[in-house]
């Protein structure tokens, strides 16, 4: 059986011009504002927002780039309290349906990454509620693009270590399966740069039968004295039950003093190394690529991989191995 992988990028896109999805505006801009000006203001942010991710997918499309990242700012101010009855899954249902539609027809893979904030295990009610509503923001835009649960996910981190690692961990499997089923089926797990290693993701991910995403650069700023190859394909075995094939974060050191930084683009020699690993478990995978220069970067590395004998390259954003 031939064993492919495929390369995505995060949000933006810097071959486009004025094509930012996440445009935004402050509240205390917007506050200063009657109210019917502040939803002319959020409705002309967010209408940009959009028609912005539809140029960047269509981009994607052209270039044979079907791993993509979606913002988690498209939507200004979405989740502020101030807002709350602001309908904008209504307001722009045409605009998020077209994108949905667009994401399906053409078989994209989608996610997106809430951000730090969102904490399950937070042992603070008003940090756990608030993220709760940061989830169901991101889980109402999926939703108004159509896109089935089952498929398209939200990345998450564990959150803090709160001085006790074991009763964090404990209290995010408590917090998760007191989740909406419309939440709890979207969320994968990430290993983080500081906290969480892969084994206590892994832990997490068995026990409450979620997937893992392993953060390469993250596992090599902390882990547990173990070597990749013997974590990465227990992170691909908790994809067993899911329509996509396992993912990967990679991206590359800025430097050795801002070693968890990361860097413009991907160090080909370290995804090189990766990648003897990653063969050796025998499954199709996607690569995430955390690098600041977003697309640029996938388009840098995939031209170098194109050169290597043990490689074919598909398109620009697919390889087989040989």
């Amino acid at each position: 059986m031939v064993m492919t992988f495929r390369l995505g990028y995060v949000a933006m896109n810097l071959h486009l011009e004025d094509c930012s999805p996440s445009g935004t505006v402050t509240f205390y801009h917007l506050n200063k504002m009657e109210e019917k000006a502040r939803l002319i203001k959020l409705r002309q942010v967010t209408k940009k927002n959009l028609e912005n991710t539809l140029r960047i997918l269509k981009y994607n499309k052209a270039m044979e780039i079907k791993v993509y990242r979606l913002t988690s700012k498209l939507v200004p101010l979405a989740t502020h309290p101030a807002l709350k009855n602001w309908d904008y899954a209504s307001d722009f249902e045409h605009e998020f349906k077209a994108i949905g539609d667009f994401i399906k027809e053409n078989d994209f893979r989608v996610s997106a990454h809430p951000d730090h904030f969102t904490l399950l295990n937070a042992p603070d009610p008003r940090i756990l509620e608030a993220s709760i509503r940061d989830l169901n923001y991101h889980v109402r835009i999926f939703e108004a693009m159509g896109l089935a649960q089952d498929r398209y996910k939200l990345v998450l981190h564990v959150g803090g270590l709160y001085k006790n690692k074991a009763e964090s961990m404990k209290r995010f499997m408590e917090n998760f399966l007191n989740l909406e089923a419309s939440i709890r089926k979207r969320i994968i797990l990430e290993n983080d740069d500081k906290s969480y290693t892969a084994q206590d993701v892994l832990t997490l991910c068995r026990s409450l039968k979620i997937p893992m995403v392993i953060d390469i650069h993250h596992f090599q700023c902390i882990n547990d004295g173990e070597d990749l190859s013997q974590v990465l394909p227990a992170a691909f075995d908790t994809w067993t039950r899911e329509d996509f094939p396992p993912k990967v974060h990679f991206s590359s050191p800025k430097s050795e003093k801002a070693f968890r930084s990361h860097a413009d683009l991907i160090d080909v020699s370290a995804f090189l190394v990766f990648l003897k690993v990653a063969r050796e478990t025998g499954k199709d995978f996607d690569v995430m690529l955390e690098a600041k220069s977003k697309n640029q970067a996938l388009i840098h590395l995939s031209d170098a991989l194109s050169r290597q004998d043990f490689l074919e390259r598909v398109n620009l954003g697919e390889f087989r191995f040989k």
